[in-house]
């Protein structure tokens, strides 16, 4: 994109003065939307077993469970595609449009699992139409996540947008805490056998309120000042770039943004997903008393994640993920070692010491990921990126760890795997990762809070120079010598 400053030259033309209230609204309006994906990811994940029981109640015994959670696996499987569409679409339509379209749809699948009829009522279609709607939601999410940490990046000043990202790390915490939360309460007051017949649906049915709350905060909004920029600077002839572009001439970065998720989430799918499950069936600690253990954890992490959010805007948010990946290398197998003592204190120790080293990336990785990117292109290369790898790597971190411990019965693979994932991870972010913080994304004009900052960011921008604007010009000027070598052939 075409911008006013230059290397030698920046003015305060350039410079964007942010509304922080439409900053904070912006924050509200994204992590609530973040809140739904992982409200459901804990509803969902606590009623597996109620699940497999009404909609594939002819396979018996641990089998119910193992197609209720393939149903749950599936929507993964079109992250990646839905994070394709609505990516691309983003950056062509604007990020508002398409974060209303995938709350809409994200909030009508999950109501409608509430509403689906048993397999006793309707047969096989029931089993069916679970799954077309498991395959909506994780459709809708290849485009939430990616589009709300891009929405919030470009919203924020520069110097608070990691502790303003960080808010939306927040919104997946009290989602989970909230659905798993919910789903327990609800059992101990109906009790197993009216959750069966009707309790199950309830925590689906509050989706279709919170949507609706969701929808009316977004619809407040307005387009990001680094889309609204990027759009008035741009000749208005010139054609988006293809997905085949994207991919060719923007590779090193999504390569690097593929990497930062893998550890990223190895570490989260580990710490929330798999930990309850190691906790029961690997270590035959108390059920009730494992969950109850990772409530307080997430909780606890909550300030965690903001306390790391607003340091990294002050020390850079490199040095924040440095060392949490230098900590997970260090106390992993510590770590595991207490929670496998089944002493409670030192079980809710280990798993805290985990958490605090993934609160690091939380409060850092959504400031991080859309600084990789330009304006232009960000929203469609943060989907494909986030989604391919979380489902490359993330959503089958708790298949592996548990296969690889069947296999070698061996109840520290998970501190190896974490250990592992780390070192690849600190390779990464030290030899190959820019910090970003307090400078402006890439493609976009220098932000700030007040209008007493516009000078110094002039100061800053001239000193420093608008350095992705000669590289920009590279990869169109190639882009367009590839569309002439085409035209011509």
């Amino acid at each position: 994109m075409d911008y006013k400053g230059t290397k030698d030259s920046v003015t305060k033309d350039d410079v964007t003065v942010v509304d922080i209230g439409a900053a904070k609204k912006a924050v509200t309006a994204t992590s609530i939307g973040n809140a739904m994906e992982w409200f459901d990811f804990g509803i969902y994940s606590y009623l597996a077993v109620t699940i497999g029981k009404v909609f594939f109640p002819e396979v018996d015994g641990p089998m119910q469970l193992v197609y209720a959670f393939a149903t749950f696996a599936v929507a993964f499987l079109v992250r990646p595609i839905g994070g394709i569409f609505f990516g691309m679409l983003g950056d062509r339509m604007g990020r508002k449009k398409v974060l209303a379209i995938t709350l809409v749809m994200m909030a009508i699948a999950t109501l409608a699992i509430g509403l689906i009829p048993s397999y006793e009522s309707i047969g096989v279609t029931a089993s069916i139409l679970l799954l077309i709607a498991r395959l909506v939601q994780g459709f809708s999410t290849g485009g939430e996540y990616s589009g709300a940490m891009t929405f919030i990046a470009e919203s924020t000043p520069d110097k608070k947008r990691g502790i303003m990202a960080s808010w939306l790390e927040v919104g997946t915490l009290t989602g989970y805490i909230a659905g798993s939360g919910l789903v327990t309460l609800l059992t101990f007051i109906l009790g197993s056998e009216t959750m069966l017949e009707w309790g199950w649906r309830i925590p689906f049915l509050i989706a279709g309120p919170i949507g609706i709350v969701g929808l009316y905060l977004r619809n407040q909004l307005e387009e990001t000042p680094a889309f609204e920029a990027m759009e008035k600077a741009k000749d208005n002839k010139k054609e988006h770039i293809s997905l085949k572009e994207l991919l060719v001439f923007h590779k090193n970065p999504l390569l690097i943004g593929i990497l930062l998720v893998f550890f990223y989430n190895v570490t989260n799918y580990m710490v929330l997903s798999y930990m309850p499950s190691h906790l029961t069936a690997v270590l035959g600690y108390g059920e009730t008393n494992g969950l109850l253990l990772i409530l307080i954890v997430m909780c606890v992490m909550i300030p965690i994640v903001l306390l790391m959010g607003y340091f990294s805007d002050r020390i850079g948010g490199k040095n924040i993920i440095s060392g949490g990946l230098t900590g997970l290398i260090i106390f992993s197998v510590p770590a595991f070692y207490m929670i496998g003592t089944g002493n409670t204190w030192l079980v809710f120790l280990g798993i805290l010491i985990l958490a605090i080293f993934l609160a690091a990336f939380q409060g850092t990785m959504p400031s991080l990921l859309p600084s990789l990117y330009f304006t232009d292109v960000r929203y469609g290369a943060l989907s494909i990126t986030y989604n391919l790898s979380a489902s490359l790597f993330g959503g089958t971190t708790p298949l592996a760890v548990a296969w690889l411990i069947n296999e070698t019965a061996n109840n520290y693979v998970p501190s190896y795997y974490l250990t592992a994932a780390s070192v690849i991870g600190i390779v990464v972010v030290l030899f190959l990762v820019k910090d970003p913080t307090g400078k402006p994304l890439r493609g976009s004009p220098p932000a700030v809070e007040k209008e007493q900052e516009i000078q110094a960011a002039v100061k800053k921008g001239q000193a420093e120079g608008l350095w992705w604007k000669e590289e920009k010009k590279e990869i169109e000027g190639k882009i367009q010598a590839q569309k002439s070598e085409e035209s011509l052939n």
